[in-house]
């Protein structure tokens, strides 16, 4: 039995090194690979897009501004005062959607961003307080729009194109 086990044991060991054979690549042979072919290339075309086939919706008609705000987009003098922390949050936009509020910095004002808005909402990006108003911005920091408190938690005012935005919660 003891043999035996040598047997299987010597055996073992063989097969194993003659698994540990030195394989190496001959570098100094100059048998490159041909270089690849050239390949040809369809020319590109220029012109004119066709028009926009429906797909967006129609432009506002109305630019008229929402009751209470004044023109140029100052707050109504019977609007109340607005701090930062108490914007923090979510929000609910004209019922239909919701915008999110952080105090995480953004450019000049604090991150934000809506989710199921339309229009020049769906581009908010950042917001800030400025004096009695809440500015509401793009990605880009451009403003589209503003707030103003009316109540505690509620808040009215327009985009930058007369829509009216309603802020609750």
């Amino acid at each position: 039995m003891m043999q035996l086990r040598y047997v299987v044991t010597g055996l073992t060991a063989a097969l194993a090194l003659a698994g540990c054979q030195r394989t190496s690549y001959d570098y100094s042979s100059n048998s490159a690979p041909p270089p690849l072919t050239a390949q040809p290339v369809p020319s590109v075309q220029g012109g004119q897009l066709p028009p926009p086939t429906g797909q967006f919706p129609a432009a506002p008609t109305s630019t008229a501004p929402t009751a209470g705000v004044q023109p140029g987009g100052a707050a109504p003098a019977t609007s109340l005062d607005v701090t930062k922390e108490s914007m923090v949050g979510s929000w609910r936009v004209n019922g239909t959607c919701d915008m999110f509020l952080t105090l995480t910095n953004l450019g000049s004002g604090s991150r934000g961003g809506t989710r199921g808005c339309v229009g020049e909402l769906t581009a908010m990006g950042s917001w800030e307080v400025s004096g009695k108003q809440v500015l509401l911005k793009d990605r880009s920091g451009n403003q589209i729009g503003s707030v103003y408190k009316v109540a505690d938690n509620s808040f009215n005012g327009q985009t930058s194109t007369g829509q009216p935005i309603t802020l609750s919660r």
